[in-house]
């Protein structure tokens, strides 16, 4: 069965940073990308970034030279490295692996960013 636990959120100040994992358990194969997600109240979950199998990434555009995406595959965890926070980055993050058959997505860590 396949598992995606993140972690590492919590309350920051603006200004301030933070690096979520989200690690993976079970076999997972045929994996095209893996990325991160986030929700804040009252909008429509959106992308955040993606790392492709061949290692290409991108960003929104409102993160761009904030934010990181990472994996370490010895650990199966994805990573998502956010500096210079704002009030606005204040949301649910999500990791996803997406595969050919079907996309696979973590509970959410909340991320809170006081100003």
């Amino acid at each position: 069965q396949v598992q995606l636990v993140e972690s590492g959120g919590g309350l920051v100040q603006a200004g301030g940073s933070l690096r979520l994992s989200c690690a993976a358990s079970g076999r997972i194969s045929g994996i095209n990308a893996m990325g991160w997600y986030r929700q804040a109240p009252g909008r429509q979950r959106e992308m955040v970034a993606v790392i492709s199998s061949g290692g290409s990434t991108n960003y929104a555009d409102s993160v761009k030279g904030r934010v990181t995406i990472s994996t370490d595959n010895a650990e199966n965890t994805i990573y998502l490295q956010m500096s210079s926070l704002k009030p606005a980055d204040a949301a649910v993050y999500y990791c996803t692996i997406g595969t050919w058959i079907y996309d696979y997505w973590g509970q959410g860590t909340r991320v809170t960013v006081s100003s």
